[in-house]
């Protein structure tokens, strides 16, 4: 897949606020934290990921979707 540098810096970004996210929710859990506020924290890193999906999605749609479209290719790369 192919990236310019601005899109993989947004999703090299996101991931790391993910991985720090998931850092904190092990600390919470390991530390006995409220349920809510770790549901809380979990409804926080779906969000994020669902960022980093859709900034994947466009990406594809905008190369690889639309080079195969202009080229004729109907199957898979």
């Amino acid at each position: 897949m192919e990236y310019k540098d601005a899109e993989k810096g947004k999703l090299v970004r996101r991931l790391k606020i993910i991985e720090g996210q998931v850092r904190g929710l092990q600390e919470m859990i390991e530390k006995g934290t409220y349920c809510i506020d770790i549901i809380t924290q979990t409804s926080a890193v779906k969000q994020g990921l669902g960022a980093v999906e859709d900034l994947l999605m466009e990406n594809h749609l905008n190369t690889c979707v639309h080079r195969q479209i202009k080229s004729g290719q109907t199957g898979r790369q």
